[in-house]
């Protein structure tokens, strides 16, 4: 299968972080990185990656995965949060997936991102789409669940068990990005179709994965397929 739309972006961004450092390893910051999902693939690519995840069960996950796949001396493991992240940072990517859904403030966990990152550099976010749930939820019959997300401007069911504090859209997206202080480089969509492509159709119809992929990238950029993708990705610069 071919890269999907997130990681094509980073592949672009690392390599050409490694040209700037002249064939040197980028550095590459996994803020909430958890278990290593990210992490690990970037250090078997040659990256320095260090992760700062709270959770010393996922640390420990993370070690595991980095140790079995030969990149351990690669990855640096901090336990901690945005509030652990130096006041300047040196990173060439500063990555934050899966993470201002969960954090008490977003604006300023993205603020910390964007001041890890060194001048020039870019933070990759990526993050659960409000209007997604909305129609997940309505496809699946949970119709009552489907209004009241519609209906929070946070994206957020009060009241259930589900570990978000809000999801977003892509104007909320784009203004927090824009009040860190970065510049708005790209905005698509991440699941655009594929989450809602049965496996057993994938199985039965040879061809079919890679013709899902292809139908992933194109759809990514384009609105309005980009804006009900079940995630929405920024990549944003710090000014150098």
């Amino acid at each position: 299968m071919r890269p999907d739309a997130v990681q094509r972006v980073l592949d672009t961004e690392l390599a050409a972080a490694r040209e700037r450092r002249d064939g040197e390893p980028p550095r590459v910051l996994d803020v909430g990185g958890g278990s290593g999902v990210w992490a690990v693939p970037l250090a078997v690519a040659g990256c320095l990656v260090t992760v700062v995840e709270p959770s010393p069960n996922a640390l420990a996950t993370l070690h595991r995965r980095a140790t079995e796949a030969g990149v351990a001396e690669r990855v640096t493991a901090v336990q901690g949060d945005t509030e652990a992240l130096d006041a300047e940072g040196t990173a060439d990517l500063v990555l934050g997936h899966g993470l201002l859904e969960v954090v008490d403030d977003a604006s300023a966990a993205l603020t910390a991102l964007a001041r890890a990152v060194a001048p020039g550099g870019a933070v990759s976010v990526l993050v659960a789409n409000r209007f997604a749930a909305v129609l997940h939820r309505a496809i699946a019959g949970r119709l009552v669940d489907a209004r009241r997300l519609l209906d929070d401007e946070a994206g957020q069911l009060a009241g259930s068990r589900e570990p978000f504090q809000r999801r977003f859209d892509v104007a909320g997206l784009e203004a927090l990005v824009l009040d860190a202080g970065l510049k708005l480089e790209l905005l698509q969509g991440h699941g655009v179709v594929s989450d809602l492509v049965p496996g057993s159709v994938l199985e039965a119809n040879p061809g079919a994965a890679e013709a899902l992929a292809e139908l992933e990238l194109a759809a990514a950029s384009r609105s309005p397929l980009r804006d009900v993708a079940a995630r929405l990705h920024v990549l944003a610069r710090r000014p150098a």
